[in-house]
């Protein structure tokens, strides 16, 4: 064999491990429903709302209380993003369920206190909780089923359930900090004094205040439908209660008996909104993410540059298709950095210009061919939406390396905080509903506010306090952070594609878009593309912690090859290996050829679907 067909096989050979690849996990089939989260037990929950006779967002809603419920990655105080399908209107529906900056939340409050940024953690990270809200809007608005009948699963959790290892030992890594807060303490810790003061793995779990509120909830929609109102006004009497009750007094007296700054007007003047949400068409597939509230547009923008590339042509995980990977994504996401705040405060986000094809091929001019650029900065997108950039000054003095950055490797701070998890919750039914959600925040180590069993949520440490770094992200009362989380729907010739989300704090979009292009550019199935090796870069700003970033420090995988580890540094890569790097992604394919549903769950962590 000569060497030309010696590499012609090797090209043939490695086609064929993409399109055959062995998965850890089987590809989950269904055809009535298919109900996919982070915790297997969520699963379950949804699952027996579909067995009940719910819709997707009837089981999506029980999936979301029950991972709230599980603690961990979110708990009841956090934020909720979601997109969702309706088949009675062909639209894809946006949930911006996120809290906001309570009263008296101001830079000049934070610099007072020497800090540069919000907390990390402890009651004055916490916005306004947005979860309870998200979920009952969805449950009014677009299922079917009571509130007591989605949140008995969850109920259930509350009076005590097996706690998985996951979640306890996380439990016992930062009992230390837990200690400070006496809600906190008193339910997390119940074995204080002794060597493990946590849970043990499998030890039941119980959480009577939190089960306490999940009843008032439920009481306050039996007493609606006692007094003859609407299965609908029943569940907002539910969030009145949560809002604006006795809900809210003790969780206000307890955020501020603990030092926090939410008050009763924060929490009832705060709403749940539903938006249209942002759209880009790569290759005739119709891609829908949240709006600038959240990175999710950043995506967006990466397939606009991406489709100019012919990606296939340069090979799944080739030297060439990372390095252009790794460069459009920094772009993009130089551009959220500077660009992305709550759109429903003054200034306004340059969105048209910021998803302009033109614009997206004036960004890969910029582009280095052959070396990282670790000084990648933000564009210009106002011209493209014809008018003059009110930030050129800012623009110009933009840092891209923040005085924070490191051109080391990562450090275990540094990656904690940059991949700070959550979960996702996919569902969809026979009727043609979808749910795409990624919910959030309230992570172990969680404020309890006073006797509620409610964890605060850290999302607050997102804002920034200086308009230098983003002038549309600047820390105001009443005003959204932008977040990290970023479900995600794909139509194609106007019918259900995909739907893919993914935990993973600033990652979420890298491995998003990596997925999504292992199964439309290199032909994969939906577990393939779920485990799948990705990369994964630290160039852009970290969004909680200290904000800083790693320049041309990238993760890759330990089965990539030796001469496109060597081309890759030769470019100025610094590389990290690992063994898994495609993030724990959950999706949903909808196989029109058989009128079926195909769900993909990560290989990572407890990740774990059910279909029927």
């Amino acid at each position: 064999m000569n060497i030309r067909h010696f590499f012609i096989c090797l090209l043939l050979g490695q086609a064929l491990c993409i399109s055959g690849q062995s998965t850890q996990k089987p590809i989950l089939h269904g055809r009535h429903w298919m109900a996919i989260t982070g915790k297997p037990l969520a699963a379950t929950a949804g699952a027996g709302i579909f067995q009940q006779g719910g819709n997707a967002v009837d089981a999506a809603c029980a999936m979301l209380a029950a991972t709230c419920t599980m603690w961990d990655v979110l708990s009841w105080g956090g934020e909720t993003q979601v997109l969702i399908y309706n088949p009675k209107t062909g639209k894809v529906i946006a949930i911006n369920a996120l809290g906001v900056a309570p009263t008296g939340a101001t830079p000049e409050f934070f610099k007072g206190k020497g800090m540069n940024y919000p907390p990390e953690f402890g009651p004055l990270s916490a916005v306004t909780p947005g979860t309870p809200g998200g979920l009952l809007l969805m449950l009014a608005e677009y299922g079917t089923m009571s509130l007591e009948q989605v949140l008995a699963p969850a109920m259930q959790l509350a009076e005590g359930y097996p706690i998985e290892a996951q979640t306890a030992n996380a439990i016992e890594k930062n009992k230390a900090k837990i200690k400070e807060w006496p809600y906190s303490k008193s339910v997390m810790l119940p074995h204080l004094g002794e060597e493990r003061e946590a849970p043990h793995p499998g030890e039941i779990f119980k959480q009577a205040d939190l089960l306490e509120t999940l009843r008032k909830m439920v009481e306050a929609e039996k007493q609606a439908l006692k007094a003859k109102k609407s299965r609908k006004e029943a569940i907002y009497a539910a969030y009145d209660r949560f809002y604006k009750g006795d809900i809210a007094r003790e969780f206000v007296r307890g955020c501020q008996e603990q030092g926090g700054l939410i008050t009763m007007e924060d929490l009832a003047k705060w709403k749940v909104y539903q938006e249209e949400p942002l759209m880009t068409t790569y290759k005739g597939i119709d891609v829908y993410k949240l709006d600038t509230w959240v990175q999710g547009p950043a995506m967006l923008q990466a397939l606009n540059m991406l489709e100019n590339f012919d990606l296939k042509g340069m090979g799944y995980n080739s030297s060439r298709y990372i390095h252009t990977l790794y460069q459009v994504m920094n772009m993009a996401f130089a551009d959220r950095d500077f660009y992305y705040g709550d759109p429903y405060f003054p200034p306004a986000e340059p969105r048209r210009g910021l998803m302009s094809k033109e614009y997206a091929k004036a960004r890969i001019r910029q582009m280095l061919s052959d070396k990282n650029d670790p000084n990648v900065g933000p564009g210009d997108p106002y011209p493209f939406q014809g008018e003059a950039n009110p930030y050129l000054d800012m623009l110009k003095n933009w840092n891209a390396q923040p005085d924070s950055a490191s051109t080391g490797y990562l450090d275990g701070a540094f990656r904690e905080s940059f991949l700070a998890g959550t979960t996702t919750v996919m569902t969809a039914d026979k009727e043609g509903w979808i749910v795409s959600a990624t919910p959030s925040g309230g992570w172990i180590p969680a404020v309890i506010a006073g006797r509620t069993g409610v964890g605060m949520s850290q999302r607050l440490q997102s804002f920034v306090l200086d308009a230098k770094e983003n002038p549309f992200n600047v820390l105001e009362p009443g005003k959204r952070p932008r977040a990290t989380l970023t479900p995600s729907l794909a139509m194609k010739e106007g019918k259900p594609f995909l739907a893919f989300a993914v935990q993973g704090g600033d990652t979420q979009d890298q491995n998003l878009l990596q997925f999504f292009l292992n199964m439309v550019e290199f032909d994969m199935n939906v577990q393939e593309a779920c485990e799948a090796p990705n990369i994964n870069s630290y160039q852009m700003r970290n969004s909680f912690a200290k904000h800083d970033s790693r320049p041309g420090v990238m993760t890759v995988s330990e089965e990539l090859p030796d001469w496109t580890r060597r081309e890759l540094m030769k470019m100025g890569y610094q590389l990290m290996f690992e063994r898994r790097t495609s993030g724990p992604i959950n999706a949903i394919f909808f196989d029109r050829k058989h009128g079926a549903f195909q769900g993909g769950s990560s290989n990572h962590g407890e990740d774990y679907g059910i279909g029927w």
